[in-house]
């Protein structure tokens, strides 16, 4: 099987994070040595689709690719995007991340900011937290009234199910951390200055309602998953099994997308005769 089969929450179905254990690495075989081996192999593959699918847009091809990450604090959502795109052309790649909505934001859809940092045709984006923060805090915090939420998760899988039908290959990751480990993460930034700028004291309010935020994250992962928009749950104890999980994912996504180099539209025999007669 491939590794997005043994990842894949089943669409509609009940999810227990409980029973997923954030240490394990399934579909992985081999030490953090081999995994970084690997991963580098992967990286080189998945640069050369990118090359082919940013080219495929110059005919015409709307294929694009989406990767969104969400988890708990330190769960290494921003060390997986620089693990994910450190093999990968820039130019085209769309990054963004996502805090609390401005003021202009808040006066709009709460899909309108996600809408405005979308991949364009031929490029790969990447979400560092995404729309599900729209489901996540609100419902844990009490920010709007229930019933918002519960309209919020249907309009989330009708409004990626019509993104997908436009040519959006949309590859959702929940980095599974233990409660543990992101206790031994978050003392670790405060033990390193260069780290401080990463921890606020909202990591501990949030720490507190770990509960709530995990039945929060339960309940949106069986509302949002679709068998066209599938999530993915990737143990992230590991760090090193981590990246490697998310860099096969991605790299399994642009392979079935196989985009290829469009056909010249121009006379070659004639551009060559031109270039000939030139010299």
């Amino acid at each position: 099987p491939t590794l997005r089969d043994l990842l894949r929450l089943p669409p509609g179905e009940p999810v227990d994070l409980a029973a997923h254990d954030p240490s394990a690495t399934p579909g992985f075989i081999g030490d953090k040595g081999r995994a970084a081996t690997e991963a580098e192999e992967m990286g080189e593959e998945a640069a050369e689709l990118q090359e082919r699918l940013h080219a495929a847009r110059t005919g015409g091809d709307r294929s694009r690719l989406l990767l969104v990450l969400q988890g708990m604090d330190t769960s290494g959502k921003g060390g997986t995007v620089k693990h994910v795109i450190s093999h990968l052309n820039p130019a085209g790649c769309r990054i963004r991340g996502f805090k609390a909505p401005t003021e202009e934001e808040r006066s709009r859809h709460y899909l309108w900011r996600i809408g405005q940092a979308l991949p364009m045709a031929g490029e790969i984006g990447v979400f560092d937290r995404s729309h599900y923060e729209d489901v996540l805090v609100p419902r844990v915090r009490n920010l709007v009234p229930a019933e918002v939420v519960e309209r919020r998760y249907t309009e989330i899988r009708w409004w990626e199910e019509s993104l997908v039908a436009d040519g959006l290959t949309l590859v959702k990751v929940f980095l599974h951390i233990s409660p543990e480990k992101q206790r031994e993460r978050l003392l670790k930034r405060l033990d390193r200055p260069d780290k401080h700028w990463k921890f606020t004291p909202d990591d501990i309010t949030d720490r507190a309602l770990w509960p709530d935020y995990q039945r929060a994250y339960e309940v949106a992962l069986e509302r949002c998953s679709s068998v066209a928009a599938p999530w993915y749950l990737v143990p992230a104890d590991r760090k090193w099994y981590r990246n490697w999980a998310v860099g096969r994912l991605l790299l399994e996504h642009l392979r079935e997308m196989d985009p290829r180099y469009p056909e010249a539209d121009f006379d070659l025999d004639d551009a060559r005769a031109r270039l000939g007669a030139d010299a």
